[in-house]
């Protein structure tokens, strides 16, 4: 069986912990990465030392921060200053409202520890003394690429219903197969995850779309999705028989995400930069579909869900101008110019990503024509930014104190008259010298 290679933080804890008489393991995540050749993210260690004992171990050589007793968690900070979870051996209590247990009972046996744990593939634990300790084959089940619940799914998804959408996330991430006792389950218990909080599900929602946006397809078919978002349920049904398209809305969205870079920013764009075209689709008289003014009905449905999951007001900020621009047509230079004006460089620079990631989600014999006119695009933009051409107002050669000095009154007026001057210069911006635009400033009523 593989060595695991267990960070000297965490082998620390594990032999002094040891030393003192006591079982300790890493445990869960860290175990399954490790043998499936991925780097953990961290390491969680379970032990049957009480936390007031661990606490009591490690006070005076470590920081030591009590966590979580409640449910025999303490974290330790390593020599190398990152963080340990150590957890006492458990056994959860009754859970009644779908997301915590009522109690929590210490134990001393592993086994009942890990039997507790949502799927055998994280009930794993691994010391260097005693190896592999695997109670419920999720070796078996790594090697067979299935995802499947410690005992009965019913019951595991009863205890915890967020497991239910952690089941699909780990189906995105190791692209691993559903066991028929889970897909067969959650339509059963869908609607227990509105016992959930939304930040949870927006968490798991989050690394969902960032593994593999296709499974959000699973999610709807198996009743989760119109649980948290009932809004996107429509664009599976809504085809797009237009030939600029080979996909349904739905099909179109997800593929786009996966289309483009791991930023939530962007990812979180292509997931709702088309939500709006069902409530836009009109069909002309040749059985074409179009979708007119779809990027405002999305950005309008996109605020709705983004406040409702509660992001932060500077994601929904981003996400809604590049939803509101995604579709717009770049022509020329003057536009570009005023773009910039509008939605600065970085969310510029973004919005080209967009565009790329949406046209090639759509009819690829197109794709060719419609990528070239983007980079001719992106050359312009870079042109701009590399001549220093003035679209905003501090890029003006003259500035309000000038204009007080001209005889303009202060306030209003001289805000009138800069910006009068910047859509000037946007328009054409060999006017952007101080001479000109005093010269101009004379003229503006």
């Amino acid at each position: 069986m593989k060595k695991i290679n267990i960070p000297i933080g965490a082998v620390t804890i594990l032999k002094k912990l040891q030393n003192f008489g006591y079982e300790a393991y890493v445990v869960g995540g860290c175990v399954r990465d490790s043998l499936l050749g991925r780097v953990p993210k961290d390491f969680d260690i379970t032990t049957n030392c009480l936390p007031e004992e661990v606490i009591s171990i490690f006070e005076s050589t470590c920081k030591v921060i009590p966590t979580g007793l409640k449910h025999g968690t303490v974290t330790i900070l390593g020599d190398e200053g990152i963080p340990y979870e150590v957890t006492t051996f458990r056994i959860d209590g009754e859970y009644l409202d779908n997301r915590h247990p009522e109690k929590v009972q210490f134990t001393s046996s592993l086994k009942d520890d890990l039997s507790r744990r949502d799927f055998t593939i994280n009930a794993l634990a691994y010391n260097n003394e005693n190896g592999l300790i695997d109670c419920f084959g999720g070796v078996n089940d790594l090697k067979n690429k299935i995802i499947k619940c410690v005992g009965n799914a019913s019951d595991r998804f009863n205890e915890d219903a967020l497991r239910m959408l952690r089941a699909i996330r780990f189906q995105a991430e190791l692209n691993f197969k559903l066991d028929k006792d889970i897909s067969e389950s959650i339509p059963n218990l869908s609607e227990n995850i509105n016992d959930i909080s939304i930040e949870r599900i927006r968490e798991e929602f989050n690394k969902i779309i960032f593994a593999d946006a296709s499974k959000i397809k699973e999610l709807s078919d198996l009743g989760l999705l119109k649980c948290f978002i009932p809004e996107f349920e429509i664009c599976f049904r809504t085809k797009q028989n237009n030939i600029y398209h080979v996909f349904n809305v739905a099909e179109h969205i997800l593929c786009s995400i996966n289309n483009i870079e791991d930023n939530l920013v962007l990812k979180l764009t292509m997931f709702f930069h088309d939500i709006g075209k069902p409530n836009c689709l009109s069909t002309d008289e040749k059985g074409v579909d179009h979708f007119y003014k779809h990027p405002k009905e999305s950005v309008k449905i996109a605020k709705e869900i983004l406040t409702r999951m509660k992001y932060d007001n500077k994601t929904i900020d981003r996400v809604l101008v590049l939803v509101e621009y995604h579709d717009m047509q770049i022509v020329s230079k003057k536009q570009i110019r005023r773009l910039l004006n509008k939605i600065g460089e970085d969310n510029l620079i973004d919005l080209l990503k967009v565009k790329e990631a949406d046209m090639k989600a759509q009819n690829l014999d197109f794709y060719d024509i419609r990528h070239n006119e983007l980079e001719v695009v992106r050359t312009e933009i870079n042109s701009i930014l590399e001549e220093e051409q003035c679209f905003k107002l501090k890029d003006l050669k003259i500035n309000g104190n000038d204009l007080i000095k001209m005889g303009i009154n202060p306030g209003k007026e001289v805000g009138i008259v800069l910006n009068t001057l910047l859509d000037r210069v946007l328009e054409n911006p060999q006017l952007n010298t101080r001479e000109k635009l005093i010269e101009i400033s004379k003229t503006i009523n």
